[in-house]
């Protein structure tokens, strides 16, 4: 048994400190060491789910590739239970610029997959079954799998989804909306709309999140602002804050929390993601009370 599943969103990212965000024009700049590191959304939320001393396992295709053995190094330096399948089109990869605020933006190669399923149902099925909760990053090669990963759920048992930068448009984005129970949504590209796109997820819980700016709870109430916590220390990186978020609240809800005590604890976990360059956090970082 396992606390939480995570589905899909393994990658590295190649981290370059630069001067600022938009990047200045010039044929080229000098930056601190270039680094190759473990990241992607699902790798946010099983190691900060991990930090939090969650019992995790995660799911996904990984390349028999340089980029996939940074990813299994991090790994293994963890209690997260892996189970990977090849994927032969490489490790997803992302390009993550920070500015000296902690400011970042991401050029993400997603290697999509193609050929048959890379987890037979019946695995997916056992692994969901032997979780207290599974979170489904949006991945193409889980979006079929996602009716049966619902059915296979046991009484109690919730699954998340993290629908990122959605526009509320996107079709893509639908049937992971529809089979969650809580649902992540960044309002970067909803601005005014967030409220009203939200409200067609009910009677989902869904979180819509504005990063500095705080998060938006939409539940069976009235909508109720969470505002972003005070960082314990100097931000130094963004990347990978929304993902600390959903592990924070997803761990304060199987602590028996309410929605919006969940949500207040998970911005204090955010908060302090900020602080740490990377997702591999060390131990005492996120708080855990």
């Amino acid at each position: 048994m396992v606390d939480l599943l995570v589905i899909g969103g393994l990658g590295v990212d190649i981290r370059a400190q630069v001067p600022a965000l938009p990047l200045p024009a010039a044929d080229s700049l000098t930056v601190p060491p270039i680094e190759l590191r473990i990241g992607n959304t699902g790798a946010g939320v099983a190691l900060a789910a991990h930090a939090l001393g969650l019992r995790v396992a995660l799911v996904d295709v990984l390349g028999a590739d340089p980029a996939g053995d940074v990813v299994r190094a991090a790994l293994a330096r963890t209690s997260v239970r892996a189970v990977l399948a090849e994927a032969p089109t490489g490790t997803r990869r992302s390009v993550n610029l920070v500015d000296p605020t902690g400011r970042r933006m991401s050029l993400y190669d997603p290697r999509p997959w193609s050929g048959p399923a890379p987890f037979a149902p019946a695995e997916l099925a056992a692994l969901a079954g032997d979780a207290r909760h599974v979170h489904v990053s949006i991945m193409d090669w889980a979006r079929d799998a996602l009716p049966g990963l619902r059915a296979s759920l046991a009484a109690g048992v919730t699954l998340s989804t993290d629908l990122h930068d959605w526009d509320g448009e996107n079709d893509y984005h639908r049937p992971f909306a529809e089979v969650a129970d809580l649902v992540f949504l960044s309002d970067v590209r909803l601005g005014e709309r967030a409220g009203k796109v939200a409200a067609g997820l009910a009677p989902r819980t869904v979180l819509v999140t504005g990063g500095a700016a705080g998060a938006i709870l939409h539940g069976p109430d009235t909508p109720v602002r969470v505002p972003a916590a005070t960082p314990p220390a100097s931000v130094v990186d963004t990347n990978g804050a929304g993902d600390a978020f959903a592990a924070g609240l997803i761990a304060a809800r199987l602590g028996g929390a309410s929605p919006l005590d969940a949500a207040r604890y998970a911005a204090r976990v955010a908060a302090a993601a900020c602080t740490h360059d990377g997702m591999e956090y060390p131990p005492g970082l996120l708080p855990r009370d």
